[in-house]
């Protein structure tokens, strides 16, 4: 995160709500003046993406006029991780110095991370290189009250700023609960929980009489651990849970080396 004499402070902000989602311009309002923002986001809603690229379609950016005063921002065709890509090459024509994304409407706490296209725009800036915060506020509604959120990412901002010592590959999944900035308790540095969704697909009928399914589901915490991002949301911390591209499972790595005879 070093800022050269010739550079300006640099930070990237994309999301996958879309550019004109309330949580992306909360964002930007709680840190556009910490440096050159420029916001290069999804032209649709792009939730559930997950780390997904565009390679059998063209992809288009268009600059969005007037977006927020003195915020460069572009739309994009693609997904939140294209987006990433183009910003880099395009846009940017460098690295940014950080990378944001959100304020996603709605948690990816927990196994959300895996599907998250909020968090794998984040992930895809890690992998180049470019320390990453995706940002989340446990709250779907477009009317949501960003206040508390807003406090809470120019904090982590700002210290990852203050710290440049950090790795270039850091990732954090911050997810902000959905209560008043005053009941908020503080910040808590957590594991990911273990929980998943038990799933059902309600099938139906079109007007046509044609069967459809609608994915429905319901979250399921198995994790009673109380250093968990669950834990800490269900208590109205801000939970920041470092993540990572590696997926390797070292400690069964060790098991398979050493028990199979391969």
């Amino acid at each position: 995160m070093m800022e050269t004499a010739a550079q300006e402070f640099t930070i990237l902000v994309t999301n996958d709500d879309g550019i004109f989602a309330p949580g992306i311009r909360n964002l930007v309002e709680a840190i556009k003046d910490l440096g050159r923002v420029v916001v290069v986001a999804p032209d649709k809603p792009q939730s559930g993406m997950g780390h997904a690229i565009t390679i059998g379609f063209p992809l288009r950016l268009n600059k969005v006029p007037q977006w927020m005063d003195g915020v460069e921002a572009w739309s994009c065709s693609g997904t939140p991780v294209d987006c990433v890509k183009l910003a880099v090459d395009k846009i940017l024509h460098r690295k940014p110095d950080i990378c944001l994304s959100g304020i996603n409407h709605g948690a990816n706490h927990s196994i959300n991370v895996i599907y998250s296209g909020t968090m794998s725009a984040a992930l895809e800036a890690s992998i180049e290189s470019i320390p990453s915060v995706g940002f989340s506020l446990l709250d779907y509604s477009v009317e949501a009250d960003f206040s508390g959120a807003k406090i809470f990412a120019r904090r982590i901002v700002e210290q990852l700023i203050r710290h440049k010592e950090l790795d270039r590959h850091l990732c954090l999944n911050v997810n902000i609960p959905a209560v008043d900035a005053s009941l908020i308790q503080g910040i808590k540095v957590c594991r990911q929980a273990y929980a998943k969704y038990e799933e059902e697909f309600h099938e139906r009928n079109d007007p046509h009489g044609r069967k459809y399914y609608w994915l429905t589901g319901e979250f399921l915490n198995f994790d009673e651990g109380d250093d968990t991002d669950v834990w800490a949301l269900k208590n109205n911390f801000v939970s920041v849970v470092p993540v990572q591209f590696d997926l390797t499972h070292y400690a069964l790595k060790k098991t398979l080396e050493s028990t199979i005879q391969w």
